[in-house]
């Protein structure tokens, strides 16, 4: 790992002209140029150079990884690209021959490690859009993950995140408590504290034996992916770890939830899964409770993301209308 120091005021995301300065961790042509493109849950940037060639760096979120457990994403990524079944974009060393560089933020700030990933070619799915097919070949995708990670031979000292009822729901949950989640009132919490329970209480039923909860990407949503021609790219492996398998349908329609086109997609997802990998009846019966869990986690997500532009584009209904689908799930699951 290679430590490259700047006063910065911004620990979100550096100025462009401190990264361009950090450019020179990696071999790219003189002249190379970064702009921010993205903030979510690290900030992107797209790096130019004067021959034409494009590039993604990825500026992590101060203490949201350790150093061991982006390796194990990057090592799951190129494992999987490797294979073939799904396309990942490959990622660049530094010049010390480490993926992983480190940017010392300045007095005050936590270092923060960066990822030079290879530009892909592609454009984002439109929600709006006819998905069907797209999810068909999405299910399909998720189910040669999931094979593939039953079948991986894990690095050792394998450390990723987990996405369970406890990193989701506990005291110490990865992306907050729901309850600080943007206009979330008191009678809002009350249906959501009834749903907490359900969903704890089914999952627990679940289980987590080998054939339902191993390692998934967790964000394959449409942000995700890049659709170029018949090609279809997954990125963003940032928050890939151990979780249920049908976690990753629910995070496929991430934000989206109450679009009326999610009942098709869901067939369309489950169609694709099949052809690929088997999804017994009682697992598929468990796709909503799926959901809401992933609904409840990005009630929470939005209260320790204010800063984040989907966060300021959807929150203001984004509680009511989570709860109303929790309204739905329990009188589903009560009839």
């Amino acid at each position: 790992m290679t430590n490259i120091a700047f006063d910065v005021q911004d620990e979100q995301a550096p100025a462009d002209e401190l990264i361009n300065q950090a450019l020179v961790l990696w071999a790219l042509p003189s002249g190379s140029r970064a702009h921010l493109i993205n903030i979510s849950e690290n900030a992107t940037y797209l790096v130019r150079s004067p021959n034409g060639k494009r590039n993604v760096l990825r500026v992590h979120r101060e203490n949201y990884h350790t150093h061991r457990a982006i390796e194990c994403e990057l090592a799951w990524a190129k494992a999987l690209r490797e294979e073939g079944s799904v396309q990942t974009p490959n990622y660049l060393v530094g010049r010390n021959g480490d993926p992983i560089q480190i940017l010392e933020m300045g007095a005050g700030f936590a270092p923060r490690y960066m990822v030079m990933f290879e530009f892909v070619e592609g454009k984002e799915p439109n929600p709006d859009e006819d998905l069907i097919g797209l999810f068909e070949h999405l299910g399909e995708m998720a189910a040669h993950t999931h094979n593939h990670s039953l079948e991986w031979e894990r690095p050792n000292d394998f450390e990723r995140m987990q996405w369970t009822t406890e990193t989701v729901f506990g005291p110490d949950a990865t992306w907050g408590d729901w309850r600080n989640g943007p206009n979330v009132g008191t009678q809002d919490g009350e249906v959501l504290e009834e749903l907490e329970l359900v969903i704890k209480h089914r999952l627990d039923a679940f289980g987590r034996s080998k054939g339902r909860f191993g390692l998934i990407h967790a964000d394959m949503r449409l942000a995700n992916l890049l659709i170029d021609g018949d090609t279809t790219y997954v990125i963003d492996f940032d928050d890939c770890g151990l979780g249920w398998y049908l976690y990753d349908f629910a995070a496929g329609i991430s934000f989206m939830e109450e679009h009326p086109q999610v009942p098709a997609l869901k067939e369309a997802w489950v169609k694709g899964y099949r052809k690929v990998r088997n999804l017994p009846n009682a697992d598929y019966d468990e796709l909503d409770t799926f959901v809401m869990l992933r609904r409840v986690a990005l009630l929470a997500w939005m209260g320790t993301h204010p800063e984040v532009e989907v966060v300021k584009e959807l929150s203001g209904d984004f509680c009511k209308n989570t709860v109303r689908l929790a309204k739905e799930y329990l009188e589903s699951m009560r009839g």
